[in-house]
């Protein structure tokens, strides 16, 4: 069954409680967190939002003035449904297709520093932490050096899930 929101605004009709992040959609529950939880707990922005590019593939910074926090709430949910990511995992995610010119266009990891920096932050607000073992799945032993979501941070996530 295909997650709407008609479908979700029918699970809180039915008075059911709880409402997690998985349900939600990911733009509306981007903007959300970023005008709810990151107003509250008051995130630094580096004084270089304003000039830099989100990756070697851009041409110019965003045009809008809040990315900072879309992206930081971005992360917060994909951790939250994926644990382990880690710099190199969000360099990925974000990435995109690079133009060169006559040449074939390839594929180009986003910024390291903007991840981490986001990771850094979203660490000192305590929605996340550092994984501090790796997992055992079908008797090997995987290490996750990424971050995972923190029981505070889960708490407060999913407040704001259901006030989406």
């Amino acid at each position: 069954m295909p997650l709407s929101c008609e479908w979700l605004h029918e699970r809180r009709m039915n008075s059911e409680v709880f409402i997690f992040v998985h349900f939600g959609l990911p733009m509306s529950y981007s903007t959300t967190i970023d005008c709810g939880l990151f107003s509250v707990k008051q995130m630094e922005l580096p004084e270089w939002t304003d000039i830099v590019k989100t990756g070697r593939f851009k041409e110019l910074a965003p045009y809008d003035p809040d990315w900072y926090y879309i992206r930081a709430a971005s992360m917060a949910r994909k951790i939250y449904l994926s644990q382990g990511i880690g710099v190199g995992g969000f360099q990925k995610i974000y990435g995109g297709r690079k133009r060169n010119g006559s040449r074939p266009p390839h594929f180009c990891k986003s910024s390291g520093a903007i991840a981490r920096h986001i990771l850094q932050q979203l660490e000192t607000m305590n929605i996340i932490e550092i994984n501090p073992k790796g997992a055992m799945i079908l008797f090997s032993v995987f290490e996750f050096s990424g971050r995972k979501i923190s029981s505070q941070g889960q708490r407060d996530l999913d407040q704001v899930a259901g006030r989406v």
